[in-house]
């Protein structure tokens, strides 16, 4: 296991030393997003003319797609040069989304317990038009209950006095977009911002008093070596961030490098393969543990498991409400995917219509629902039998039980008592794992 050692193994010791082709590797849903279809979406207004299950936890997410430049890697919803009037003209459609949904019996009177500023990167936007958003966000769903208000960052677009108006607005976890602590490497990747930014805003953003600070890194970037890397290291340790991501690189088909690779004629991308990219991040992972970090998931360690929390994280992968507003958002309410339009013109004008601007949508059943939350709660490590047998009258230990030998007979896990806990090499290529849980009629679904 990578964790016994800080040696970073070389490709040969590592098995599945696949190349890195186009595609998603990550799985972030279930089931996989090309079975949602534009039929269901019809339905979303009978689903909201329905009060919610008690106790269900309500989240928002806000899309913010603006970027100073698009990232080589990039598969998100991003565009740039737009300026202030058409910024703001995105910020109103948003805002009237998220009145038409508070207005619902479905969501009228809950509070949400978490809020979250996504991207593209929030952070470009400039303090008045934050101040201006956050506060009318508060006056539809007020935030008074909320455990956790994150907002993701481009180091770049930072500085004292806009850190200090991002804590104001009653941020409590912000997530910096780091990737690489090397400007060759962010320059070669289509980073936006440098070196010396990432020390400027860290430092900024700790003076601001966050209570809790993420600083994001990918392995396996172009041109990443494993010196490089070990260096990366090196300075997030120093750093000493509350909590640490570190995503391997995947190459999705709409992405700068896939469109690269697609005029070359190459199948395999020109970033590292995953044995070296899943090595490099036990590699990190074995190097935090040194220094007092606690690995949390397959993507994830954090330097206090008792203080510091991903409230969005946890909530969701058990099953909370999630309103997603803005362009190719993505929600999920009372068990029922939705993802909304995915271009920027079309789903502001059908908000200014007073419609929701949903493009397409998945109506999930329970079994659906639970082995969504059963393969999102894998990526922690660590399943609780206990956990699904309460919440779905299922025995997870019965009914999966050729995976869970599959995994054992592999070394890759065990039962410890009620509970199944993933190895450290299992934990680092966790989402290659997860499809034998799918459902027959999914697990053609290589990309989700």
């Amino acid at each position: 296991m990578t964790s016994a050692t800080s040696t970073v193994p070389t490709t040969n010791e590592t098995p599945e030393a696949g190349e890195t082709t186009a595609g998603n590797y990550f799985v972030s849903n279930y089931p996989p997003f090309h079975f949602w279809d534009p039929g269901t979406a019809r339905h979303l207004g009978e689903l909201l003319s329905k009060p919610a299950e008690p106790l269900t936890p309500l989240g928002v997410y806000f899309h913010i797609p603006f970027c100073r430049k698009r990232c080589h890697f990039c598969y998100f919803r991003v565009y740039t040069e737009r300026n202030a009037s058409e910024i703001q003209r995105y910020l109103d459609a948003g805002i009237a989304e998220l009145k038409r949904y508070a207005a619902t019996p479905f969501v009228a009177g809950r509070l949400p317990r978490f809020v979250y500023f996504g991207g593209g990167t929030p952070s470009y936007l400039s303090v008045a038009q934050l101040k201006s958003l956050s506060d009318r966000m508060k006056e539809i769903l007020p935030w008074e209950q909320a455990e956790e208000v994150t907002f993701e960052a481009e180091p770049g677009t930072l500085n004292e006095g806009k850190l200090k108006a991002i804590r104001e607005l009653g941020v409590t976890r912000l997530s910096l977009g780091v990737e690489n602590f090397d400007s060759h490497i962010l320059e070669i990747n289509g980073r936006a911002h440098r070196a010396d930014e990432i020390h400027r805003a860290y430092g900024a953003a700790r003076a601001a008093g966050f209570p809790q600070i993420n600083i994001d890194l990918i392995s396996g970037m172009v041109e990443e070596t494993e010196e490089n890397w070990r260096e990366n290291v090196r300075k997030l340790i120093e750093l000493e961030p509350d909590c640490v991501t570190i995503y391997q690189m995947e190459v999705p088909y709409n992405t700068g490098i896939f469109k690269q690779m697609k005029a070359e004629g190459k199948l395999v991308a020109p970033v590292a393969n995953w044995a070296t990219k899943r090595a490099w991040t036990g590699y990190a992972f074995a190097e935090l543990e040194k220094a007092g970090y606690t690995v949390t998931s397959g993507y994830t360690a954090v330097r206090n498991p008792e203080r510091t929390k991903f409230v969005y994280r946890d909530s969701l992968w058990k099953g909370a409400d999630l309103i997603g507003a803005g362009v190719s958002a993505f929600s999920h309410l009372g068990g029922v995917h939705f993802q909304n339009i995915t271009e920027i013109e079309q789903y502001i004008e059908t908000t200014e219509r007073g419609e929701f601007p949903v493009l397409r949508a998945m109506a999930t059943t329970p079994e659906e629902r639970m082995i969504r939350e059963l393969i999102l709660q894998m990526k922690l490590g660590r399943v609780s039998a206990e956990y699904f047998k309460q919440k779905f009258s299922e025995d997870i230990i019965v009914r999966f039980n050729l995976q869970w030998n599959d995994l054992i007979a592999q070394g890759l896990g065990l039962w410890n008592g009620a509970f199944f806990e993933l190895t450290r090499e299992a934990l680092l290529k966790v989402d290659s794992l997860l499809h034998a849980f799918f459902l027959p009629q999914h697990q053609n679904s290589r990309y989700v």
